[in-house]
């Protein structure tokens, strides 16, 4: 029987619910809470926290979705800032947010991979060293939480993905549906949503220089320069050298923000400055934690796996004990992240691979797939975005391709926050004004566009 703890609060009171293997009660109380540990492996304990919207209702027409949100890095940690940072119902000062996600869907967070956040692995080898071993994980948490909770299993599943997240989400996508297929998991997949994810890396290498260049922060000379060093990763990719691309991309990291005058990865607007609503995310992510990921600029998104609110690098904050009180099932010798840089290490070898087939995959098999990227990215650039896409083979692409797209508002302004079209089960969201962190920076728009993937049963009434 495997080592499965969950535990369940109404909004203030904690109530225990489960031990060991003991099946899941039908919970269904809108605003509750769950959270606990799944035994994915032997000696690897992935930690989840699933919210309970309190609009949720019960309409076997129009069932309510659940979101599984999956964050980056990897080694980023989505109970965290995919939590309290970006679409959760409170944020790090536990203070109520009015645009939380959880008004149209319930949420599921977990800290992915295992070592990520509050997930752990007693023995570092077990640490996944792809996104393939990463779905297999995931699959099994899925299985736990959802085979014995009829009531979960009524509403479609949407994994919603941030960065390196989109690659754990594709991946995760197609483990689940065979295992769908093969009766092992017990849940309806409503689609998949890939936000500035990290699909095709060499696409995005390759977008750097022009975008760049467009907006001035490279002259012809450096972007040359740069061109020249994304040319080498592509070769490296296409080589199989997947390490040295790894190394290659955190040198090519490192001269493009020499050339540019330190412009922000995460919004170019910012120019590195602490100003802006992505520069707390995108700030705190600079400073490194260890010798080893200090060359890795992606450790900038991966040190906010360890951000702590008005913490430090050498403790926990009174944010992460706030919270380790609350749940008090997570064990007194781990500390909050202290295996995230360990996670990164372990896959580096899978970073710079594409999951454009997978992607193709899912589309043929009819899977809903959206794909929303900020304006301000550039990590994830749009126009790397755009250039995956155009590689698909799916046999929609041409006819999505000459749809028109349409523009987004928010209430009563006429302002465009957006642009968006849609074929058959692809669909495409321009979100203007946002950086990497779309829904901290553009949080009506994308409230807006969450509700209409999940065909919100709220929807109605917004």
């Amino acid at each position: 029987m495997e080592n499965f703890l969950l535990f369940s609060l109404s909004l203030f009171l904690l109530i225990p619910l489960l031990h060991g293997g003991t099946a899941i009660a039908d919970k269904t109380k809108a605003g509750s809470e769950e959270w606990g540990y799944v035994r994915v492996r032997p000696k690897a304990h992935m930690f989840w926290w699933l919210y309970r919207s309190p609009n949720r209702v019960e309409n076997p027409s129009k069932p309510w979705p659940i979101i599984l949100w999956l964050q980056g890095g990897p080694g980023a940690s989505g109970v965290s800032i995919g939590n309290f940072e970006e679409v959760g119902p409170l944020d790090t000062q536990f203070k109520p947010r009015n645009s939380t996600w959880l008004q149209v869907a319930d949420l599921l967070f977990v800290d992915n991979p295992v070592g990520t956040g509050f997930s752990f692995v007693e023995d570092i080898n077990l640490l996944v060293k792809n996104d393939v071993e990463a779905a297999a994980d995931l699959t099994k948490l899925l299985q736990m939480i959802f085979n014995r909770n009829k009531s979960l299993q009524r509403s479609p599943l949407y994994i919603v993905a941030e960065s390196y997240g989109g690659k754990f989400a594709v991946t995760l996508a197609l483990s689940a549906l065979k295992a769908i297929e093969e009766g092992r998991l017990k849940l309806k997949l409503g689609g998949v949503a890939l936000g500035d994810s990290w699909i095709s890396p060499e696409d995005f290498v390759l977008s750097w220089g022009p975008l760049l260049k467009d907006i001035s922060r490279l002259d012809k000379k450096d972007f040359q320069i740069i061109h020249s060093m994304a040319q080498k990763i592509k070769q490296q990719i296409r080589e199989g050298l997947y390490v040295n691309a790894t190394n290659a991309w955190s040198d090519l990291e490192d001269s493009v923000t020499q050339r540019t005058g330190n412009v922000d990865f995460y919004n170019f607007m910012l120019a590195g400055t602490v100003s802006g609503s992505s520069s707390v995310i995108a700030s705190t992510t600079r400073r490194q934690f260890s010798k080893e990921i200090a060359l890795k600029k992606y450790s900038k998104y991966l040190k906010s796996a360890r951000y702590i609110p008005g913490g430090n690098d050498d403790e926990e904050s009174d944010f992460i004990n706030k919270i380790r009180k609350k749940i008090k099932i997570i064990p007194d010798d781990i500390k909050f992240g202290q295996q995230s840089e360990l996670v990164f290490e372990a896959m580096e070898g899978d970073f710079m691979k594409a999951r454009i087939k997978e992607v193709d995959e899912l589309l043929s098999k009819g899977v809903n797939v959206t794909i929303y990227n900020g304006q301000l990215d550039l990590i994830c650039a749009t126009r790397g975005t755009e250039a995956w896409v155009e590689k698909l083979k799916w046999e929609g692409l041409q006819n999505f391709q000459k749809k028109d797209r349409r523009a987004l508002f928010c209430g009563k302004e006429r302002l465009v926050r957006g642009f968006t079209k849609s074929y058959k089960n692809l669909h495409f969201y321009w979100i203007l004004g946002a950086g990497h962190f779309v829904p901290v920076d553009e949080p009506c728009i994308t409230l807006k566009m969450i509700s209409s993937i999940t065909q919100s049963p709220a929807a109605l009434t917004s």
